[in-house]
């Protein structure tokens, strides 16, 4: 990784370059790590820890600000995360003070934020030195914190107070932008039967990666929660949120719409064993479970508890439109029991979590906690 110190001087920026390893890291989740890429997009004041290593470089201007990128060969500032040292922290690990960090180790924990009006890590609360290399990329098949774990504080937990507490859990997860969704999917929804492709939700169709965009016969991004219920868009958060969206194939996003879902209509010609009518849609049977629960996830997730996301709901009606309700929940109970959750919705789980928002659907973990909840 390559990192620049900067100087300000008449709100100018200078820049003198030295060389720097970098990965960034939910501070509860050691072993997750985002890239400087990653922290670009996602700016959105979540708190992160910063593992950086191997100085090798000299001649700082300063000890304020720092600059990091993915290579040492990186000379372009847009793919470089600015970082500001706090004033406490500027005589112990400003290196120009001590150049003697070349080489080592540090450990920096702070929030993704733009800096100097350019994509950064500010509010630093610590900087530590610790010897040795990154931590290996965790194996996407194994959560990074046991489960159980996971879920300590929802233990004997029903009703309102189980779902408060989950929100408490699943809140804050690391937020992606609209375009990052699309690599994302590409790795959740990959067919295990060949890594070239991914598999559409509703058709089940197995079709190339690279086939994503706005063609007929194209892949894009379902939101499984209609982005028009609670009208959230494409924002970051419940927009771009991996547990509710999905690749479909773009005639039959189309028909779904914005549309409730329930049980019953005319099949579509494309996408057999699925249903729709002018209020609701019935996905085909494979994936009823899955998209019950994520509309589960979306009703705890969203709260309402912060000033740009909505508070969303389930309700037991259809023709919600614009208003933040989804439906027809008692049909999500019946799926959600009919269609058990299986191996690649663990899976897609347990990506999520350790690659991407560092969050989990507890009704993947713990379909049980459904009914506690709404029933």
């Amino acid at each position: 990784m390559k990192l620049y110190a900067l100087c300000k001087k008449t709100w100018a920026i200078s820049l003198l370059v030295f060389v720097l390893l970098v990965s960034l890291t939910p501070v509860s989740q050691a072993a997750a790590f985002l890239s400087v890429a990653q922290a670009l997009e996602n700016q959105n004041n979540s708190v992160q820890t910063v593992n950086l290593q191997t100085v090798i470089t000299s001649n700082y201007p300063n000890d304020y600000a720092l600059a990091l990128a993915d290579s040492s060969n990186e000379t372009n500032t847009d793919k470089m995360v600015y970082v500001q040292i706090p004033s406490n922290l500027r005589s112990t690990f400003g290196l120009q003070s001590h150049s003697e960090l070349r080489g080592k180790s540090l450990t920096v924990t702070g929030t993704l934020t733009p800096y100097f009006s350019h994509p950064g890590i500010k509010s630093v609360t610590s900087i530590s030195t610790e010897t040795g290399g990154t931590d290996p990329a965790p194996d996407p098949t194994e959560p990074t914190v046991p489960v159980e774990d996971y879920y300590r504080t929802a233990a004997e937990k029903t009703g309102n107070s189980l779902k408060t507490e989950l929100h408490n859990i699943i809140d804050h997860h690391t937020e992606l932008s609209y375009s990052a969704v699309w690599e994302a999917l590409k790795k959740t929804d990959e067919d295990p039967a060949n890594a070239n492709n991914v598999i559409l939700l509703y058709t089940g169709r197995s079709q190339a990666k690279s086939t994503n965009g706005g063609g007929v016969d194209d892949w894009n991004r379902e939101h499984v929660w209609a982005k028009s219920h609670g009208d959230f868009g494409t924002a970051m958060g419940p927009g771009t949120d991996l547990h509710h969206l999905r690749p479909t194939d773009v005639s039959v996003n189309s028909t779904r719409g914005n549309l409730d879902f329930d049980n019953g209509g005319t099949e579509h010609s494309e996408a057999l064993g699925n249903y729709f009518d002018s209020d609701s849609w019935e996905p085909r049977d494979e994936v009823k479970g899955d998209v019950a629960r994520m509309l589960f996830y979306m009703a705890v997730r969203y709260e309402g508890d912060v000033s740009d996301e909505p508070d969303l709901e389930l309700n037991n009606t259809v023709n919600n439109g614009t208003a933040p309700y989804h439906g027809k929940l008692s049909v999500l109970l019946q799926w959600n029991a009919q269609d058990p959750v299986d191996d690649r919705e663990r899976r897609r789980n347990d990506i999520i979590y350790s690659d991407y928002q560092h969050n989990r659907n507890p009704f993947i973990d713990h379909p049980e906690w459904v009914n506690e909840i709404w029933n």
